[in-house]
């Protein structure tokens, strides 16, 4: 089945920048996904991949700013790996090594990705100024860790999937992955929409309409965040293509990662599943 996701919204006519993700085929590694923001790159898992524009859809589901998915991603790097681990110091789970005992919930809710990315932004959103505060003491914060400095190792690279993630630096965020099939537009609205919250979809045969309102510069980064989400999580949705503002990115091709296409008009994301 196809699903053709149009999120149609009338831009104003602004000059944007396109840093378009091309690389060759790595055999050594046939998955992974890579972000490139002004000079620096970051490679990530299909799983690390999965977990990191998770969080920048729930940042933007809560109306948060792109600062705090960079703190979120930097915060699990060092915890996790940006992994969803069933272990850990004491009693630590999770992306962000939570500690039931703690209480930041069960065992099975601290593992849960959905709970512990939300249970951090709760805690973030407490810390005054937290969008101004040095990584280190932002996530110190929040995390009580044992060794507050090691965060700011991971800055540099969190910045990067955190700009190209929430959809800041379009076409910077690509994957070169194997194509696994058995998609449907069920399944990528239900995904779609638990991430980014309810967008307003209607769906018609093979094809689910959203607009998004607002600020047109707004609207841009909104439309290159779930592009970028798509093509995270392309596999596991079974997404085959996903075009955005003349821009093209398929599963099939995935070495070349976003390619100019001339029929992707602006602000109209087409994801399609087969």
């Amino acid at each position: 089945m196809r699903l053709r996701w149009i999120l149609a919204a009338a831009l104003a006519a602004t000059l944007v920048f396109v840093a378009v993700v091309a690389r060759e085929r790595d055999p050594n590694r046939a998955e992974y996904c890579v972000a490139e923001v002004d000079g620096t790159r970051i490679e990530l898992d299909l799983e690390q991949a999965r977990w990191a524009s998770l969080m920048a859809a729930q940042a933007q589901n809560r109306g948060l700013p792109p600062r705090a998915t960079t703190i979120a991603i930097a915060t699990a790097f060092q915890e996790s790996k940006i992994r969803n681990i069933n272990y850990g110091d004491r009693d630590s789970l999770g992306l962000f090594q939570q500690r039931p005992s703690q209480g930041w919930g069960t065992a099975e809710q601290v593992r849960d990705p959905f709970h512990s990315i939300n249970r951090f932004y709760d805690g973030l959103v407490q810390i005054d100024g937290y969008e101004t505060l040095e990584i280190t003491v932002a996530a110190q914060a929040v995390q009580r860790s044992a060794f507050p400095e090691a965060y700011a190792q991971h800055e540099p690279a969190s910045r990067a999937l955190a700009s190209s993630l929430r959809g800041f630096s379009p076409a910077a965020f690509t994957c070169q992955m194997e194509e696994r099939g058995g998609g449907s537009s069920e399944t990528v609205v239900t995904d779609v929409e638990s991430a980014f919250g309810a967008l307003g979809s209607t769906i018609a045969a093979d094809t689910v309409t959203t607009m998004f309102g607002g600020d047109p510069v707004d609207m841009s980064a909104r439309s290159w965040a779930l592009a970028h989400y798509a093509v995270a999580n392309a596999q596991r949705l079974g997404v085959t293509s996903v075009s955005l503002d003349g821009r093209r990115w398929t599963i099939e091709d995935s070495p070349d990662g976003w390619v100019e296409d001339l029929a992707a008009p602006p602000g109209t994301v087409v994801i399609s599943t087969r």
